[in-house]
């Protein structure tokens, strides 16, 4: 018996597999770069939802989003690792975390789609940070 449910539920496992994979073979930087996108995706989304009106689909959207701001790239953050000369610029990127997670809460909460292309933004540019980080020649 077919049903479409069952059918985008397949899809969306096959989806998470293949997102698992690339996640466990992944440098710590490629997952930098996965976080980045994953939020931009889920922000894109709610974008897509909010003008559409689907105000529930646009809060588990910025949820998402949320939820990797937080619990992915900001939890990724290590002070012990940066040592003292990092210790400035952890700060800095937890509290740009943080304002971006403040941004996303308020364009959910006023469904403002200003708050989402900030945030959008916000993260575009520290994505295309890490991405030259990532692109610099080793010293190795």
């Amino acid at each position: 018996m077919y049903s479409p449910h069952h059918s985008r539920t397949g899809a969306g496992a096959y989806a998470r597999v293949g997102v698992e994979t690339r996640a466990m073979s992944a440098s710590p930087l490629q997952l930098i770069h996965m976080l980045f996108d994953g939020a931009r995706t889920a922000i894109g989304a709610a974008r897509l939802h909010l003008a559409a009106g689907d105000i529930a689909a646009k809060g588990l959207a910025i949820s998402k989003a949320i939820n990797i701001v937080d619990n992915g790239l900001k939890a990724s953050l290590d002070a012990e690792a940066a040592g003292e000369a990092g210790t400035e610029l952890i700060g800095n990127l937890s509290s740009l975390y943080d304002y971006v997670v403040q941004r996303l809460l308020l364009a959910n909460l006023r469904n403002d789609a200003q708050a989402l292309d900030e945030a959008d933004r916000l993260l575009d540019h520290l994505a295309s940070a890490w991405r030259e980080i990532d692109a610099r020649p080793s010293n190795g």
